[in-house]
């Protein structure tokens, strides 16, 4: 059985979903955020990577598919997105995990069909694809995005 842990890093908010691998098909477990709240950076930081720690811990997935950094409009941006990733992603191999990494434009052909598409299509596509009746927040939904990507690049699992 292969649980994929997708994650959508973010200085304040975190994103994280849990789909599961059942003959071929991705079936949702669970997604959410972190919230972190507003203090210093470092302790948003270990937020970040306490949160992760405990979903590991909670939903037991067997590897890891986190977001690349891309450039926003500005260089601090940026470094807090990468501080953000790097802490999800130390608490991931701390864990154990494997870590696979895509590039936005990755996640969103995969799942959208669209490199360039925007939130609401990607939120729309994971309601469809895992047949959520509701439609995940949308820092949920790009890390469910994101697991749904390491499927069809590394498992050959097909969601359309």
């Amino acid at each position: 059985m292969t649980r994929i842990l997708g994650i959508d890093p973010g200085s304040r908010l975190t994103g994280f979903g849990i789909i599961e691998i059942h003959r071929f098909k991705a079936v949702y477990i669970t997604s959410g955020c972190i919230r972190t709240q507003s203090k210093p950076m470092p302790l948003r930081l270990q937020e970040i990577y306490t949160g992760i720690n405990q979903i590991i811990e909670q939903y037991q997935p067997t590897l890891s598919a986190v977001e690349e950094v891309f450039m926003y409009r500005n260089a601090a941006s940026a470094l807090k997105l990468g501080q953000a990733r790097g802490a999800a992603i130390v608490a991931c191999v701390q864990q154990g995990l494997p870590v696979h990494e895509y590039a936005p434009t990755q996640i969103k052909q995969a799942v959208v069909g669209n490199g360039h598409a925007d939130k609401v299509q990607v939120q729309h596509m994971i309601k469809a694809l895992l047949s959520l009746s509701d439609t995940p927040q949308e820092d949920a939904a790009d890390a469910l995005a994101v697991a749904l990507c390491h499927t069809h690049h590394d498992i050959g699992v097909h969601t359309r």
